[in-house]
């Protein structure tokens, strides 16, 4: 255990703004939550991980340094609930912490003397300074808090959380590319390798070259332009495998030639400019393409010469994120979506107690097993029903319910079967009423917290991004609900932030 020197830096007074309503239920809002982050000790338990994940021993520092990076782990955890509470993106968030008082004394970083707010690189690096099991462990911790029974009072609460009903649903979490067009990853493919080609010429290391690497870029944008205009040409099959055929070759031309480039960096880039650093980046893209490339070549020949199917587990849907999974949902705006399926379970407050974002895709009715172990013998909540959709029924599942002790409120896939519980069981009509409230929970988390699609790259950073919402919007369903004592500003109740 670290020695932790933690001083809460003293703040100047929230300025008196009698705003408008909405003005008023923010500054509620975050006056609420700097209550919870002081009393439920999130602040602590989080510069404990991040120490830990930044291998930092804070007893091989002075006091002074220790305390230092003690309130920077602090900014960083407060800044990130800000950021996915507000919606913004790095840069938005960051020109409205220079100019919001509100924020900076959330922050803490509002002073007498002047405020030092930061840039959105720095934004950036907060969201990366704990990983996603530090995260879970954070999430876990407040879940853990308001198990107890003395939780309500503890927080400020007027009623205990409840942990008997749980409502499971899952979606699919977008990964921020474009639609996976097998001929598009050809161009793909040629704008990584030429740009860092490009790179490494511009630094004095060349081989020849019949033209510049930004001409091959056009050349091919020029293909792409041609294949999507023979979609409405007569004969545009036949066409569209002559075009595909000059793609081909042009694509290996640009590999021949960005390979060569990358071998002399290997050789001499050291007498260049160039850090080692950004040579083993350069490096490392060029080969995470080199490597590709001819399976997306042959996977494009396949589908468009051959006219031959790929099963989905074969397909290079990116270049850039090898986790990215084809989603079939059958929803009416999204028959296909490219993501990871994310999975939530929730109380009947809202409160999300249980989160997955699955690496490799499986089925829904698979998760309950896992997911009931992980709440009841890893978190030890007291469950007594376990609620979700038709999607989560099967016989493995009633059947592990059965054998906890809890009761399954799974929507049968049979429709007579349906009819009948709701007709002999009490409950099941009002249980399956609540869990289609967590469509809804769905759609906020993702929406409003990540974002549609999430701006987050590689399956790393997703899961991060999903830690962070999470513990985010847990912390505003808790300032959102009822307090046991109601404070109030302006005329306006603390806790009326609806």
């Amino acid at each position: 255990m670290q020695n932790i020197t933690f001083q809460p830096q003293l703040r100047p007074a929230l300025p008196l703004v009698n705003g408008p309503k909405e003005y008023r239920e923010q500054r509620a809002l975050f006056i609420r939550l700097d209550e919870l982050l002081h009393q439920s000790g999130l602040e602590h338990e989080f510069i404990e991980l991040s120490m830990e994940h930044r291998q930092i021993d804070l007893n091989e520092h002075s006091s002074k340094q220790a305390e230092n990076i003690s309130q920077g782990c602090v900014l960083a955890l407060r800044s990130n609930i800000a950021r996915h509470i507000t919606g913004m993106k790095h840069r938005e968030f960051c020109i409205r912490l220079a100019d919001s008082p509100l924020l900076q004394w959330f922050l803490q970083i509002g002073r007498v003397d002047g405020v030092k707010a930061f840039a959105k690189s720095t934004s950036s690096r907060f969201a990366h300074c704990i990983d996603e099991a530090g995260l879970q462990a954070i999430n876990a911790k407040l879940i853990a808090l308001l198990n107890n029974d003395g939780a309500s009072v503890e927080l400020g609460l007027k009623k205990n959380i409840s942990f008997d009903d749980i409502y499971f649903d899952s979606t699919c979490l977008k990964a921020p590319i474009h639609f996976p067009v097998d001929w598009v990853l050809l161009r793909d493919a040629t704008r990584t390798l030429m740009k860092a080609t490009l790179i490494i010429r511009r630094h004095g290391l060349r081989h020849r070259m019949p033209q510049e690497p930004l001409s091959f870029l056009s050349d091919m944008n020029t293909l792409c332009m041609k294949m999507s205009a023979k979609y409405r040409t007569k004969d545009g099959r036949k066409h569209r495998k002559l075009v595909l055929r000059e793609m081909k070759h042009i694509s290996k031309r640009i590999a021949s030639h960005a390979r060569k480039h990358l071998k002399i960096l290997s050789q001499r880039g050291e007498e260049t400019e160039l850090s080692p650093g950004q040579i083993r980046q350069i490096s490392k893209r060029m080969e995470n393409v080199l490597d590709q490339l001819p399976a997306a070549i042959k996977q494009a020949h396949e589908r468009i010469i051959g006219g031959r199917k790929l099963a989905n587990k074969e397909k290079i849907l990116s270049f850039y994120d090898p986790y990215v999974q084809v989603i079939k949902r059958g929803k009416s705006n999204a028959e296909i979506e490219f993501g990871n399926n994310l999975w939530l379970g929730e109380t009947r407050e809202g409160l999300i107690v249980d989160y997955l974002l699955e690496k490799e895709k499986t089925s829904d009715a698979k998760q309950i097993k896992p997911a009931m172990a992980r709440l009841i013998k890893e978190q030890n909540l007291p469950i007594k029903s376990a609620w979700g959709d038709r999607g989560l029924h099967s016989a493995a599942n009633e059947k592990t319910l059965e054998t906890l002790n809890i009761r399954s409120g799974l929507c049968p896939r049979d429709v007579k079967v349906l009819n009948e519980r709701l007709i002999n069981e009490p409950g099941m009509r009002e249980g399956l009423k609540r869990r289609a409230g967590t469509e809804a929970r769905v759609s906020i988390i993702i929406r409003n917290f990540m974002g549609a699609p999430a701006r987050a790259k590689g399956f790393e950073h997703r899961e991060m991004m999903v830690g962070w919402a999470v513990l985010s919007h847990n912390l505003w369903v808790l300032a959102r609900l009822e307090q046991a004592s109601q404070p109030k500003e302006f005329g306006l109740d603390l806790q009326d932030v609806a």
